[in-house]
């Protein structure tokens, strides 16, 4: 894999890649770019890393597994590139951001403004074979990611976790509330959105009110 990280990643990194698990987990998706189609672009795979520095995170989005039709994915959770049509969970996304700030329903998809400004926009498993979801699932990814969530809760402060949907939840054990802040509601998925577990949380007016708590400047959603 092509490891394109901020430097402040780098001890992370360095710790983690000479790891029995990690050594799999890198012969495993070497493999499936060279023999699938697979997303993200593998020079994508680690743009969370890419575009937040540990030191400038503040708040952290889980998100499953990338998007796996063509061109959608970039690297980033909930994320897809400029032009590409918004899927339905990033759909709802917005429009709870609509009705929580007043702010007008974004034309781009590309959650890189957010990244610049500290929103660190982690998926469990960080890459997917073509129109198979779930398909790099339990192959190493999640370990790593754990690793990830732990580094933040140790090495940060007052980390606001946006945690949307029950397999974002279960990373509460992974996250000091002494420490952090956690908001947990439903996934914004039609499924859950529908039944009434999205809509209304208000967790971007949250995140931002408990940023300023904390003397920090609050996102520009």
């Amino acid at each position: 894999m092509t490891i394109n990280i901020d430097n402040s990643w780098l001890p992370f990194f360095e710790n983690e890649i000479n790891k029995p698990y990690f050594q799999s987990l890198n012969t495993f998706v070497t493999q499936e770019y060279l023999n699938n189609n697979c997303f993200p672009p593998e020079s994508n795979i680690f743009n969370a890393f890419t575009q937040c520095s540990l030191q400038d995170v503040k708040v952290v989005i889980i998100g499953q597994d990338p998007y796996h039709g063509i061109g959608q994915a970039n690297g980033l959770c909930f994320s897809v590139n400029d032009g590409i049509k918004h899927p339905p969970s990033l759909i709802n996304i917005f429009k709870e951001l609509e009705q929580d700030l007043g702010i007008p329903y974004p034309k781009s998809g590309n959650l890189m403004r957010w990244a610049e400004q500290g929103v660190f926009l982690l998926n469990a498993t960080l890459t997917v074979r073509e129109n198979v979801a779930g398909s790099h699932q339990n192959k190493g990814w999640e370990k790593f990611t754990d690793e990830v969530i732990k580094t933040i809760n140790e090495n940060k402060e007052k980390v606001i976790f946006l945690l949307w949907g029950g397999f974002a939840k279960k990373k509460t054990k992974l996250i000091n509330k002494n420490k952090h802040f956690v908001l947990a509601c439903g996934h914004p998925s039609p499924l859950s959105a529908n039944r009434g577990y999205w809509f209304g949380n208000k967790h971007f007016r949250k995140a931002n009110y408990l940023l300023e708590q904390a003397g920090l400047k609050p996102v520009d959603w």
